[in-house]
Protein backbone atom coordinates (compact mmCIF):
# COMPACT_ATOMS: atom_id res chain seq x y z
CA UNK A 1 0.00 0.00 0.00
CA UNK A 2 1.62 3.31 -0.88
CA UNK A 3 1.79 5.75 1.97
CA UNK A 4 3.39 9.26 1.79
CA UNK A 5 4.33 11.95 4.36
CA UNK A 6 2.92 9.82 7.36
CA UNK A 7 -0.39 9.94 5.59
CA UNK A 8 -1.63 7.21 3.66
CA UNK A 9 -1.07 7.58 0.26
CA UNK A 10 -0.16 6.19 -3.05
CA UNK A 11 -0.96 2.34 -0.51
CA UNK A 12 -18.85 -9.98 0.42
CA UNK A 13 -18.50 -13.46 -1.22
CA UNK A 14 -22.21 -14.88 -1.63
CA UNK A 15 -24.31 -14.20 1.25
CA UNK A 16 -23.95 -17.55 3.28
CA UNK A 17 -27.47 -18.42 4.41
CA UNK A 18 -28.06 -17.68 8.00
CA UNK A 19 -31.37 -18.59 10.14
CA UNK A 20 -31.73 -16.44 12.92
CA UNK A 21 -27.61 -15.68 12.68
CA UNK A 22 -27.13 -19.15 14.09
CA UNK A 23 -27.15 -22.12 11.42
CA UNK A 24 -25.56 -21.95 8.45
CA UNK A 25 -25.67 -24.21 5.40
CA UNK A 26 -21.77 -25.33 5.88
CA UNK A 27 -21.71 -25.60 9.73
CA UNK A 28 -18.51 -25.64 11.73
CA UNK A 29 -17.62 -28.94 13.24
CA UNK A 30 -17.74 -29.39 16.66
CA UNK A 31 -15.74 -31.40 19.14
CA UNK A 32 -17.05 -33.49 22.01
CA UNK A 33 -15.37 -31.79 25.22
CA UNK A 34 -14.23 -35.14 26.07
CA UNK A 35 -12.55 -36.03 23.63
CA UNK A 36 -11.35 -32.24 22.33
CA UNK A 37 -7.83 -33.05 24.17
CA UNK A 38 -7.45 -36.75 22.62
CA UNK A 39 -7.59 -34.95 19.02
CA UNK A 40 -4.70 -33.35 17.25
CA UNK A 41 -4.94 -30.16 16.24
CA UNK A 42 -3.30 -30.73 12.98
CA UNK A 43 -5.60 -33.72 12.29
CA UNK A 44 -8.66 -31.59 12.60
CA UNK A 45 -6.95 -28.79 10.51
CA UNK A 46 -5.61 -31.33 7.61
CA UNK A 47 -9.55 -32.63 7.79
CA UNK A 48 -11.29 -29.42 7.45
CA UNK A 49 -8.65 -28.58 5.05
CA UNK A 50 -9.99 -31.19 2.66
CA UNK A 51 -13.36 -30.48 3.59
CA UNK A 52 -13.01 -27.18 2.14
CA UNK A 53 -11.63 -28.27 -1.30
CA UNK A 54 -14.92 -30.07 -2.18
CA UNK A 55 -15.91 -28.01 -5.30
CA UNK A 56 -19.02 -25.79 -5.14
CA UNK A 57 -19.81 -26.25 -8.74
CA UNK A 58 -18.62 -26.36 -11.88
CA UNK A 59 -18.63 -22.83 -12.53
CA UNK A 60 -16.29 -22.68 -10.01
CA UNK A 61 -13.46 -25.17 -11.35
CA UNK A 62 -11.40 -22.12 -12.69
CA UNK A 63 -11.87 -20.00 -9.54
CA UNK A 64 -9.75 -23.40 -7.29
CA UNK A 65 -6.39 -23.31 -9.23
CA UNK A 66 -3.90 -21.16 -6.35
CA UNK A 67 -1.26 -22.62 -4.85
CA UNK A 68 -0.01 -21.41 -1.93
CA UNK A 69 3.41 -19.88 -3.99
CA UNK A 70 0.98 -18.12 -5.91
CA UNK A 71 -1.54 -16.75 -2.78
CA UNK A 72 2.29 -15.43 -1.44
CA UNK A 73 2.14 -13.63 -4.57
CA UNK A 74 -1.38 -12.33 -4.51
CA UNK A 75 -0.67 -10.92 -0.85
CA UNK A 76 2.72 -9.42 -1.68
CA UNK A 77 1.04 -7.45 -4.39
CA UNK A 78 -1.79 -5.93 -2.08
CA UNK A 79 0.37 -5.74 1.10
CA UNK A 80 3.67 -4.32 -0.51
CA UNK A 81 3.48 -1.44 -2.93
CA UNK A 82 5.36 2.04 -2.64
CA UNK A 83 4.43 2.87 0.85
CA UNK A 84 7.34 0.56 2.15
CA UNK A 85 9.34 3.70 1.45
CA UNK A 86 7.53 5.93 3.63
CA UNK A 87 8.71 3.50 6.48
CA UNK A 88 12.44 5.60 6.98
CA UNK A 89 10.54 8.32 7.57
CA UNK A 90 7.95 6.95 9.90
CA UNK A 91 11.65 5.71 11.47
CA UNK A 92 12.96 9.84 11.77
CA UNK A 93 9.98 9.84 13.89
CA UNK A 94 10.07 7.46 16.13
CA UNK A 95 13.98 7.03 16.78
CA UNK A 96 16.00 3.64 15.33
CA UNK A 97 14.84 1.77 18.46
CA UNK A 98 11.49 2.15 18.63
CA UNK A 99 11.02 1.65 14.48
CA UNK A 100 12.62 -1.48 14.65
CA UNK A 101 10.66 -2.90 17.72
CA UNK A 102 7.09 -2.18 15.85
CA UNK A 103 8.54 -3.43 12.75
CA UNK A 104 9.14 -6.57 14.45
CA UNK A 105 6.37 -6.43 16.64
CA UNK A 106 3.60 -5.84 14.77
CA UNK A 107 4.71 -7.71 11.70
CA UNK A 108 4.37 -10.40 14.01
CA UNK A 109 1.17 -9.91 15.55
CA UNK A 110 -0.09 -9.51 11.76
CA UNK A 111 1.26 -12.98 11.50
CA UNK A 112 -0.35 -14.42 13.95
CA UNK A 113 -3.96 -12.51 13.20
CA UNK A 114 -4.02 -14.06 9.64
CA UNK A 115 -3.19 -17.25 10.93
CA UNK A 116 -6.46 -16.83 13.05
CA UNK A 117 -8.51 -15.83 9.85
CA UNK A 118 -6.85 -18.95 7.82
CA UNK A 119 -8.72 -21.06 10.76
CA UNK A 120 -11.94 -19.45 10.29
CA UNK A 121 -11.80 -20.09 6.35
CA UNK A 122 -11.03 -24.08 6.91
CA UNK A 123 -13.78 -24.35 9.73
CA UNK A 124 -16.51 -22.13 7.63
CA UNK A 125 -15.99 -23.14 3.70
CA UNK A 126 -19.19 -20.63 3.21
CA UNK A 127 -16.94 -17.67 4.01
CA UNK A 128 -15.76 -15.68 0.63
CA UNK A 129 -15.01 -12.83 1.71
CA UNK A 130 -14.32 -10.56 5.13
CA UNK A 131 -17.91 -9.60 5.91
CA UNK A 132 -18.88 -13.04 5.65
CA UNK A 133 -16.67 -14.23 8.32
CA UNK A 134 -18.21 -11.11 10.57
CA UNK A 135 -21.86 -12.26 9.96
CA UNK A 136 -21.05 -15.58 12.02
CA UNK A 137 -20.20 -13.63 14.68
CA UNK A 138 -22.37 -10.41 14.69
CA UNK A 139 -25.52 -11.02 12.36
CA UNK A 140 -26.44 -9.43 9.30
CA UNK A 141 -25.58 -6.47 11.00
CA UNK A 142 -22.14 -7.30 11.03
CA UNK A 143 -22.33 -8.72 7.50
CA UNK A 144 -23.46 -5.01 6.47
CA UNK A 145 -21.22 -3.24 8.40
CA UNK A 146 -18.39 -4.82 7.16
CA UNK A 147 -19.20 -4.91 3.73
CA UNK A 148 -19.28 -1.09 3.81
CA UNK A 149 -15.88 -0.66 5.07
CA UNK A 150 -14.65 -3.53 3.07
CA UNK A 151 -15.69 -2.03 -0.43
CA UNK A 152 -15.13 1.67 0.89
CA UNK A 153 -11.70 0.99 2.10
CA UNK A 154 -10.62 -0.50 -0.83
CA UNK A 155 -12.08 1.74 -3.44
CA UNK A 156 -9.72 4.37 -1.67
CA UNK A 157 -7.13 2.52 -1.67
CA UNK A 158 -7.60 2.16 -5.75
CA UNK A 159 -8.14 6.09 -5.70
CA UNK A 160 -4.23 6.08 -3.63
CA UNK A 161 -2.90 4.59 -5.97
CA UNK A 162 -4.41 6.94 -8.78
CA UNK A 163 -2.67 9.65 -7.08
CA UNK A 164 0.33 7.66 -6.63
CA UNK A 165 0.50 6.90 -10.64
CA UNK A 166 0.37 10.83 -10.61
CA UNK A 167 2.97 11.75 -8.51
CA UNK A 168 5.45 9.10 -10.11
CA UNK A 169 4.11 10.35 -14.12
CA UNK A 170 4.99 14.02 -12.65
CA UNK A 171 8.62 13.17 -11.18
CA UNK A 172 9.40 10.70 -14.10
CA UNK A 173 8.20 13.83 -16.71
CA UNK A 174 9.94 16.47 -14.80
CA UNK A 175 7.52 19.02 -16.89
CA UNK A 176 5.48 20.72 -14.51
CA UNK A 177 3.07 22.52 -17.71
CA UNK A 178 1.44 19.44 -18.65
CA UNK A 179 -1.59 19.04 -16.86
CA UNK A 180 -1.75 16.75 -13.93
CA UNK A 181 -5.51 15.65 -14.70
CA UNK A 182 -3.50 13.86 -17.64
CA UNK A 183 -1.82 12.00 -15.69
CA UNK A 184 -4.26 11.04 -13.37
CA UNK A 185 -6.33 9.55 -16.55
CA UNK A 186 -3.89 7.66 -17.37
CA UNK A 187 -3.30 5.90 -13.99
CA UNK A 188 -7.02 5.11 -13.92
CA UNK A 189 -7.05 3.88 -17.37
CA UNK A 190 -3.98 1.62 -16.02
CA UNK A 191 -5.28 0.69 -13.27
CA UNK A 192 -8.75 -0.18 -15.02
CA UNK A 193 -7.09 -2.68 -17.44
CA UNK A 194 -4.56 -4.39 -15.42
CA UNK A 195 -7.95 -5.19 -12.89
CA UNK A 196 -9.89 -7.30 -15.73
CA UNK A 197 -8.45 -10.82 -15.63
CA UNK A 198 -11.20 -12.52 -13.10
CA UNK A 199 -9.25 -14.60 -10.48
CA UNK A 200 -6.39 -14.33 -8.73
CA UNK A 201 -4.68 -17.28 -10.34
CA UNK A 202 -4.48 -14.89 -13.64
CA UNK A 203 -3.31 -12.00 -11.70
CA UNK A 204 -0.64 -14.20 -9.80
CA UNK A 205 1.79 -13.79 -12.95
CA UNK A 206 1.37 -9.91 -12.36
CA UNK A 207 2.52 -10.29 -8.90
CA UNK A 208 6.05 -11.62 -9.95
CA UNK A 209 6.47 -8.30 -12.30
CA UNK A 210 5.39 -5.86 -9.15
CA UNK A 211 7.76 -7.89 -6.73
CA UNK A 212 11.01 -7.24 -8.99
CA UNK A 213 9.65 -3.93 -9.37
CA UNK A 214 9.49 -3.19 -5.42
CA UNK A 215 12.58 -4.54 -5.05
CA UNK A 216 14.85 -3.14 -7.84
CA UNK A 217 13.04 0.34 -6.58
CA UNK A 218 14.10 -0.32 -2.55
CA UNK A 219 17.87 -1.30 -3.62
CA UNK A 220 18.07 1.57 -5.85
CA UNK A 221 17.25 3.93 -2.94
CA UNK A 222 19.29 2.14 -0.24
CA UNK A 223 21.99 2.05 -2.61
CA UNK A 224 22.07 5.68 -4.01
CA UNK A 225 21.34 7.16 -0.43
CA UNK A 226 24.20 5.36 0.80
CA UNK A 227 26.56 6.73 -1.61
CA UNK A 228 25.16 9.75 -1.12
CA UNK A 229 25.88 10.28 2.32
CA UNK A 230 29.19 8.46 1.83
CA UNK A 231 30.00 11.33 -0.24
CA UNK A 232 28.58 14.08 1.53
CA UNK A 233 31.22 16.14 4.33
CA UNK A 234 31.68 13.73 7.77
CA UNK A 235 30.56 10.75 5.71
CA UNK A 236 28.26 8.54 7.46
CA UNK A 237 28.93 9.18 11.37
CA UNK A 238 27.72 13.04 10.17
CA UNK A 239 23.98 11.26 9.58
CA UNK A 240 21.84 12.80 11.98
CA UNK A 241 19.73 10.04 13.29
CA UNK A 242 19.05 9.08 16.46
CA UNK A 243 17.99 6.18 18.38
CA UNK A 244 15.26 7.27 20.59
CA UNK A 245 12.28 10.10 19.07
CA UNK A 246 13.57 13.32 18.77
CA UNK A 247 12.15 15.97 21.74
CA UNK A 248 9.85 17.62 20.13
CA UNK A 249 7.88 14.72 18.94
CA UNK A 250 4.07 15.39 19.73
CA UNK A 251 1.74 12.43 20.14
CA UNK A 252 -0.33 12.88 17.55
CA UNK A 253 2.47 12.76 15.13
CA UNK A 254 4.45 9.60 16.33
CA UNK A 255 1.17 7.78 16.76
CA UNK A 256 0.60 8.99 12.57
CA UNK A 257 4.12 7.49 12.29
CA UNK A 258 2.71 4.26 13.77
CA UNK A 259 -0.24 3.61 11.70
CA UNK A 260 2.26 3.80 8.63
CA UNK A 261 4.05 0.88 10.06
CA UNK A 262 0.31 -0.75 10.88
CA UNK A 263 -1.35 -0.14 7.96
CA UNK A 264 1.75 -1.82 5.86
CA UNK A 265 1.30 -5.18 7.43
CA UNK A 266 -2.53 -4.68 6.65
CA UNK A 267 -2.94 -7.54 4.46
CA UNK A 268 -5.08 -9.46 6.11
CA UNK A 269 -8.57 -7.29 5.20
CA UNK A 270 -8.24 -9.51 1.10
CA UNK A 271 -6.98 -13.02 2.70
CA UNK A 272 -10.90 -14.09 2.90
CA UNK A 273 -11.25 -13.44 -0.86
CA UNK A 274 -7.43 -14.91 -1.94
CA UNK A 275 -8.43 -18.25 0.30
CA UNK A 276 -11.18 -18.78 -1.60
CA UNK A 277 -9.67 -19.58 -4.73
CA UNK A 278 -6.83 -21.80 -2.75
CA UNK A 279 -6.04 -25.16 -4.65
CA UNK A 280 -5.13 -26.69 -0.88
CA UNK A 281 -6.53 -24.18 1.98
CA UNK A 282 -4.77 -25.86 4.35
CA UNK A 283 -1.67 -24.56 2.87
CA UNK A 284 -2.19 -20.73 3.28
CA UNK A 285 0.03 -21.18 6.81
CA UNK A 286 2.71 -21.47 4.44
CA UNK A 287 1.49 -18.22 2.33
CA UNK A 288 1.27 -16.12 5.38
CA UNK A 289 4.62 -16.94 7.21
CA UNK A 290 6.55 -16.14 3.89
CA UNK A 291 4.85 -13.18 3.65
CA UNK A 292 4.91 -12.17 7.41
CA UNK A 293 9.36 -12.47 6.93
CA UNK A 294 9.47 -11.02 3.96
CA UNK A 295 7.87 -7.82 4.94
CA UNK A 296 9.06 -7.98 8.34
CA UNK A 297 12.76 -8.04 6.25
CA UNK A 298 11.94 -5.23 4.01
CA UNK A 299 10.47 -2.86 6.11
CA UNK A 300 13.04 -3.01 8.99
CA UNK A 301 15.55 -3.49 6.39
CA UNK A 302 14.39 -0.52 4.47
CA UNK A 303 13.09 1.56 7.54
CA UNK A 304 16.48 1.37 9.22
CA UNK A 305 19.27 1.31 6.62
CA UNK A 306 17.43 4.17 4.60
CA UNK A 307 17.02 6.38 8.07
CA UNK A 308 20.50 5.53 9.18
CA UNK A 309 21.85 7.10 5.74
CA UNK A 310 19.78 9.99 4.97
CA UNK A 311 18.92 10.96 8.82
CA UNK A 312 16.44 13.33 9.99
CA UNK A 313 15.52 15.05 6.73
CA UNK A 314 14.16 11.65 4.96
CA UNK A 315 11.67 12.57 2.56
CA UNK A 316 8.75 10.30 2.25
CA UNK A 317 8.76 8.25 -0.03
CA UNK A 318 12.37 7.56 0.50
CA UNK A 319 13.25 7.40 -3.13
CA UNK A 320 13.06 11.36 -3.30
CA UNK A 321 16.05 11.73 -0.55
CA UNK A 322 18.25 9.97 -3.39
CA UNK A 323 18.33 12.90 -5.71
CA UNK A 324 16.35 13.98 -8.68
CA UNK A 325 17.95 11.88 -11.74
CA UNK A 326 17.33 8.64 -9.25
CA UNK A 327 14.23 9.66 -7.94
CA UNK A 328 13.07 9.59 -11.64
CA UNK A 329 14.69 5.94 -12.13
CA UNK A 330 13.28 4.45 -9.46
CA UNK A 331 9.94 6.20 -9.68
CA UNK A 332 10.11 4.69 -13.31
CA UNK A 333 10.60 1.37 -11.85
CA UNK A 334 8.22 1.15 -9.38
CA UNK A 335 5.51 1.65 -12.06
CA UNK A 336 4.49 -1.66 -11.84
CA UNK A 337 4.03 -2.41 -8.26
CA UNK A 338 1.80 1.40 -8.22
CA UNK A 339 -0.53 0.12 -10.87
CA UNK A 340 -0.52 -4.05 -10.07
CA UNK A 341 -0.65 -3.47 -6.45
CA UNK A 342 -3.47 -0.89 -6.46
CA UNK A 343 -5.55 -3.09 -9.40
CA UNK A 344 -5.71 -6.22 -7.22
CA UNK A 345 -7.79 -3.73 -5.06
CA UNK A 346 -10.30 -3.55 -7.33
CA UNK A 347 -10.56 -7.21 -8.43
CA UNK A 348 -11.02 -8.10 -5.06
CA UNK A 349 -13.97 -5.48 -4.43
CA UNK A 350 -15.27 -6.60 -7.72
CA UNK A 351 -15.46 -10.15 -7.05
CA UNK A 352 -17.05 -9.14 -3.85
CA UNK A 353 -19.78 -7.62 -5.84
CA UNK A 354 -20.40 -10.54 -8.05
CA UNK A 355 -20.55 -12.82 -5.08
CA UNK A 356 -23.17 -10.69 -3.83
CA UNK A 357 -25.14 -10.00 -6.54
CA UNK A 358 -24.91 -12.81 -8.56
CA UNK A 359 -24.89 -15.57 -6.03
CA UNK A 360 -27.83 -17.68 -8.45
CA UNK A 361 -26.49 -17.03 -11.74
CA UNK A 362 -23.25 -19.20 -11.99
CA UNK A 363 -22.56 -17.84 -15.70
CA UNK A 364 -22.17 -14.46 -14.70
CA UNK A 365 -20.73 -15.00 -11.41
CA UNK A 366 -17.75 -17.13 -12.44
CA UNK A 367 -17.32 -14.63 -15.80
CA UNK A 368 -18.38 -17.39 -18.12
CA UNK A 369 -20.22 -15.87 -20.45
CA UNK A 370 -20.09 -12.90 -22.85
CA UNK A 371 -22.98 -11.70 -20.72
CA UNK A 372 -20.51 -12.34 -17.68
CA UNK A 373 -18.20 -10.22 -18.93
CA UNK A 374 -19.79 -7.44 -20.12
CA UNK A 375 -21.09 -7.33 -16.14
CA UNK A 376 -17.44 -7.94 -14.86
CA UNK A 377 -15.97 -5.14 -17.19
CA UNK A 378 -18.71 -2.69 -16.32
CA UNK A 379 -18.16 -3.18 -13.19
CA UNK A 380 -14.48 -2.49 -13.17
CA UNK A 381 -14.94 0.17 -14.98
CA UNK A 382 -17.11 1.84 -12.63
CA UNK A 383 -15.31 1.18 -9.71
CA UNK A 384 -11.87 2.76 -11.32
CA UNK A 385 -14.06 5.62 -12.40
CA UNK A 386 -15.70 6.13 -8.60
CA UNK A 387 -11.87 5.86 -7.40
CA UNK A 388 -10.44 8.33 -9.16
CA UNK A 389 -13.57 10.74 -8.86
CA UNK A 390 -13.27 10.76 -5.03
CA UNK A 391 -9.25 11.06 -5.11
CA UNK A 392 -9.30 13.69 -6.93
CA UNK A 393 -12.60 15.72 -5.52
CA UNK A 394 -11.47 15.47 -1.91
CA UNK A 395 -9.07 18.25 -1.43
CA UNK A 396 -7.55 15.91 1.67
CA UNK A 397 -7.75 12.78 0.23
CA UNK A 398 -4.85 11.38 1.61
CA UNK A 399 -5.38 12.56 5.17
CA UNK A 400 -9.28 11.28 4.62
CA UNK A 401 -7.38 7.78 3.78
CA UNK A 402 -5.42 7.93 6.96
CA UNK A 403 -9.11 8.20 8.99
CA UNK A 404 -10.60 5.98 7.04
CA UNK A 405 -7.66 3.22 7.36
CA UNK A 406 -7.62 4.01 11.18
CA UNK A 407 -11.20 3.28 11.27
CA UNK A 408 -10.74 0.38 9.43
CA UNK A 409 -7.88 -1.54 9.65
CA UNK A 410 -7.90 -1.49 13.44
CA UNK A 411 -10.72 -4.13 13.04
CA UNK A 412 -9.62 -6.19 10.00
CA UNK A 413 -6.08 -6.38 11.50
CA UNK A 414 -6.07 -6.59 14.93
CA UNK A 415 -10.02 -6.64 17.03
CA UNK A 416 -11.99 -8.61 14.53
CA UNK A 417 -9.36 -11.45 14.39
CA UNK A 418 -9.40 -11.58 18.04
CA UNK A 419 -12.80 -11.63 18.34
CA UNK A 420 -13.15 -15.07 15.67
CA UNK A 421 -10.41 -16.60 17.68
CA UNK A 422 -13.07 -16.30 20.98
CA UNK A 423 -15.91 -17.06 18.69
CA UNK A 424 -15.15 -19.59 15.87
CA UNK A 425 -11.65 -20.94 16.69
CA UNK A 426 -11.27 -21.73 20.59
CA UNK A 427 -11.98 -25.22 21.47
CA UNK A 428 -13.14 -25.38 25.39
CA UNK A 429 -13.64 -22.77 27.73
CA UNK A 430 -10.36 -20.32 27.70
CA UNK A 431 -9.38 -21.07 30.86
CA UNK A 432 -9.03 -24.68 30.06
CA UNK A 433 -5.49 -25.66 29.93
CA UNK A 434 -2.21 -23.60 29.60
CA UNK A 435 -2.47 -23.13 25.67
CA UNK A 436 -5.93 -21.90 26.37
CA UNK A 437 -5.27 -19.47 28.60
CA UNK A 438 -2.02 -18.18 26.81
CA UNK A 439 -4.06 -17.71 23.53
CA UNK A 440 -7.07 -15.90 25.35
CA UNK A 441 -4.60 -13.41 26.92
CA UNK A 442 -2.26 -12.75 23.54
CA UNK A 443 -6.08 -12.35 21.81
CA UNK A 444 -7.26 -9.98 24.48
CA UNK A 445 -4.15 -8.04 24.30
CA UNK A 446 -4.65 -8.00 20.22
CA UNK A 447 -8.28 -6.84 20.59
CA UNK A 448 -7.02 -4.01 23.18
CA UNK A 449 -4.41 -2.82 20.34
CA UNK A 450 -7.09 -2.75 18.11
CA UNK A 451 -9.38 -0.72 20.15
CA UNK A 452 -5.96 1.91 20.64
CA UNK A 453 -5.43 2.21 16.81
CA UNK A 454 -8.85 2.75 16.30
CA UNK A 455 -8.96 5.87 19.00
CA UNK A 456 -5.70 7.36 18.64
CA UNK A 457 -5.42 6.71 14.71
CA UNK A 458 -8.78 8.41 14.40
CA UNK A 459 -7.28 11.50 16.57
CA UNK A 460 -4.14 11.28 14.78
CA UNK A 461 -5.68 11.29 11.31
CA UNK A 462 -7.91 14.26 12.04
CA UNK A 463 -5.29 16.37 14.19
CA UNK A 464 -3.26 15.87 10.86
CA UNK A 465 -6.12 17.33 8.53
CA UNK A 466 -6.77 20.30 10.69
CA UNK A 467 -2.80 20.63 10.15
CA UNK A 468 -3.01 20.59 6.71
CA UNK A 469 -5.95 23.26 6.48
CA UNK A 470 -4.06 25.29 8.81
CA UNK A 471 -0.65 25.16 6.89
CA UNK A 472 -1.90 25.20 3.37
CA UNK A 473 -1.02 21.95 2.26
CA UNK A 474 -4.23 21.03 1.03
CA UNK A 475 -4.33 21.01 -2.97
CA UNK A 476 -7.63 21.94 -4.73
CA UNK A 477 -10.23 19.44 -6.34
CA UNK A 478 -9.34 18.26 -9.83
CA UNK A 479 -6.05 20.75 -10.00
CA UNK A 480 -4.63 20.58 -13.34
CA UNK A 481 -1.19 22.53 -11.66
CA UNK A 482 1.61 19.48 -11.08
CA UNK A 483 2.96 21.49 -8.50
CA UNK A 484 0.34 20.37 -6.32
CA UNK A 485 1.61 16.81 -6.58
Amino acid sequence: MARYENRPRPTVGYNAPTTNNTTYDSPSPTYDDKDSDKKDGSDRELALGQQATIEEGSGQEKFKRLSWPALTICLIVEAIALGSLSIPSAFATLGMVVGVILCLALGLIAIYTSYVVGQVSLRHPEVGHYADAVRLIWGRFGYELTSTMFVLFLVLLVGSHTLTGTIAWVNIVGNLDICALVWSAISAILLFFLALPPTFHDVAFLGYIDFVSIIAAIMITIIATGIKASDATGGLSAVDWSVWPPPDTTFYQAFLSTTNIIFAYSFAVCQFSFMRELHTPKDYVKSIWALGLIEIFIYTLVGAVVYAFVGSKVQSPALLSAGPLISRIAFGIALPVIFISGAINSTVVARFLMDRAFKNNESIRFVHSSRGWMVWIGLIAVITLISWVIAEAIPFFNALLGLISSLFISGFTFYFPALFWFKLVKVGKWNKGLKNISLSILNGLIFVIGLIVLGCGTYASVADILSEYKGGSVRGSFTCSAKGY
